[in-house]
């Protein structure tokens, strides 16, 4: 029977080593809820979720030639495979999500997971090395940036085992590695969400500026204007503090 071709316009780089899908099925801890498969592709993933006590699971993918070899080869479970983009997917429930994810569009999925951060209770992904080291990282790293500090508001983030390129078909240019984020017990960040997001986003737009130079776009109000913090890179703020300044720049412009 043939297999899926992976294609480059989708970013597809297919597991071929049955240990670490398993090591990378084994990690899920949420079972109870949906869970949701991103880019199943040749199935490596999905023969080991298929063969777990989960609760509900349907996988995702764009890749009709991914979607139909499925349902070729799991028929008993056919309709579990969904042919639909998980960035425009809409899902009312609580959900978990695992997958081998494209390079392509990986960052795209971290923002969906944060929008989506009252329903997401854990992601367990393979994702390029880089990326992984950019999500996990602290403040004062090179690598610390606006993912960084989003998810970290709202996950507990483990960085759980590093991929070498040779285990995949075709293999990438680069090492890739498994991560895993929990969502921790913050319901609600002491400050406005929205209002954080653009101040993060906006200190690391500018990266090598100081805050009172990136933040300019915001239209700092004057009580905030002579904070000592202003002085600093984003690089050089915990979450804690992202959180801080922006209830004091919420709280200047009520004044």
């Amino acid at each position: 029977m043939a297999s899926v071709k992976p294609k480059k316009h989708l970013g597809q780089h297919f597991l071929k080593d049955e240990n670490i899908a398993q090591k990378i099925v084994d990690s899920l801890t949420e079972k109870e809820r949906l869970v949701i498969e991103v880019g199943p592709g040749t199935g490596v993933l999905t023969k080991y979720l298929l063969q777990t006590d989960l609760s509900e699971f349907i996988a995702l993918d764009v890749d009709r030639e991914s979607i139909d070899y499925l349902k070729r080869n799991f028929p008993d479970c056919s309709d579990q495979f969904v042919l639909e983009d998980f960035l425009k997917y809409s899902i009312e429930k609580d959900y978990a999500v695992i997958g081998n994810f494209p390079y392509n569009i990986s960052s795209q999925l971290f923002f969906k997971f944060w929008d989506d951060r009252d329903k997401v209770s854990e992601v367990v992904c393979m994702i390029q090395k880089e990326v992984a080291d950019r999500i996990c990282s602290k403040e004062g790293s090179k690598t610390y940036g606006i993912l960084s500090v989003l998810l970290q508001a709202f996950f507990d983030i483990e960085y759980l085992f590093t991929v070498p390129p040779q285990v995949f078909q075709p293999p990438p240019k680069v090492d890739s590695a498994v991560i895993r984020l929990k969502r921790n017990e913050i319901q609600k960040l002491e400050c406005d969400e929205n209002l954080f997001k653009r101040v993060v986003k906006a200190g690391f737009g500018k990266r090598r500026k100081t805050l009172r130079n990136a933040l300019k776009d915001i239209n700092l109000p004057e009580s905030v204007s002579g904070l000592e913090i202003l002085n600093s890179r984003a690089e050089q703020l915990t979450v804690a503090q992202f959180i801080s300044l922006t209830t004091k720049i919420s709280s200047g412009w009520k004044q």
